[in-house]
């Protein structure tokens, strides 16, 4: 099967066209008539990643996060996104990158982690387009089942929910309760004046810094920080069992889930 198969498939999943225009999607390495019998699938096409694809016989890394982000002047070995291109492009490998076109496609990051938090009621958070079903955007804003939960067994419902030891709590009043919730997997201080709008009064996110979390807490929004990694690891093993089901002939390698910050 050739790289630009594979593409078309993750395409109908989450078209390119979902992605924010600042963002760098799709193909970024690689032939799209290359053969293809092995995939990996990886948050960030870093060196674990590279190394574990290129080890396995993979003629194809897919990542949430693109290897390529900013302008590259020189392609060496003396920094890391040169060192692994070259890594790929010397192995004939392809990369294929879904970032916020995943995000923001129905079905995607934000409905993934909506369904672990166990959400109803939903609603997108940010509004990015409207298809015939109805609006899409980044994050996801909807309601807790049942009674509503304190801060502290939310923050335990979202550590269990993604398999984490350890998240961060900014509320002034920890004894709240929550009932309508907005999650923002990734990096999410700018969902916090949406989250505000939304009504929610907690809000699930990663890469909060102080004065972002305290400036919400004191304005009434609860926020508990996960971490970037901490939120969309379960891309890995939401894409594996997608490929593997849309294309049972390629083997499908999901790189093990693995926090790039330990908790000491």
């Amino acid at each position: 099967m050739e790289c630009r198969e594979i593409l078309e498939v993750l395409n109908r999943m989450a078209d390119v066209s979902y992605a924010c225009g600042w963002d760098n999607v799709g193909l970024l390495a690689g032939r799209r008539d290359k053969e293809v019998h092995r995939v990996t699938v990886a948050l960030d096409a870093d060196d674990r990643a590279v190394e574990e694809a290129v080890q396995g016989g993979s003629e194809l890394l897919v990542t949430h996060h693109p290897l390529l982000f900013s302008p590259v002047k020189r392609i060496t070995d003396e920094s890391p996104v040169g060192r692994r291109l070259l890594t790929l492009l010397r192995r004939d490998m392809c990369l294929i990158s879904m970032h916020t076109n995943f995000d923001i496609a129905p079905g995607g990051m934000a409905d993934l982690a909506a369904d672990r938090l166990g959400l109803v009621n939903r609603a997108p958070l940010e509004i990015t387009g409207e298809a015939l079903e109805g609006p899409y955007g980044i994050g996801i804003v909807g309601d807790l089942p049942g009674e509503p939960a304190t801060l502290e067994r939310l923050c335990f419902r979202v550590k269990e929910a993604f398999g984490l030891q350890s998240v961060q709590l900014y509320a002034p009043d920890v004894p709240k309760e929550a009932v309508r919730v907005a999650v923002c997997p990734g990096s999410g201080k700018d969902a916090i004046p949406f989250a505000q709008a939304a009504g929610a009064q907690a809000l699930v996110t990663g890469d909060i810094t102080y004065h972002y979390g305290t400036d919400a807490a004191a304005e009434g929004l609860a926020i508990i920080d996960a971490g970037h990694y901490g939120l969309e690891h379960i891309f890995i093993p939401y894409m594996t069992a997608y490929l593997k089901k849309q294309l049972p002939a390629l083997s499908v390698d999901p790189v093990a889930v693995r926090p790039p910050v330990r908790i000491l």
